[in-house]
């Protein structure tokens, strides 16, 4: 299986700002994971604060955690 093809993708909303660029969010679907930021967000600079929206990758074998790769307008 390709790794594109694994990745489950999910939104939520941003609760909580944590050290090291990680954050607790709470999922559409009612769970809280812990998300960090990827790569490219982090180059460019992109500020996250609590409230904003976000499109979150997760891997299947582990729902707990998450890496964010989008924030919403």
């Amino acid at each position: 299986m390709n790794n594109e093809q694994e990745k489950i993708v999910k939104e939520g909303i941003v609760i909580e700002i944590l050290p090291n660029t990680k954050f607790r969010i709470n999922l559409d679907s009612g769970e809280e994971i812990m998300g960090h930021l990827s790569g490219k967000m982090r180059i460019h600079y992109i500020k996250i604060i609590p409230g904003d929206r976000v499109r979150v990758e997760m891997s299947p074998y582990d729902n707990t955690k998450g890496r964010i790769v989008y924030r919403m307008k």
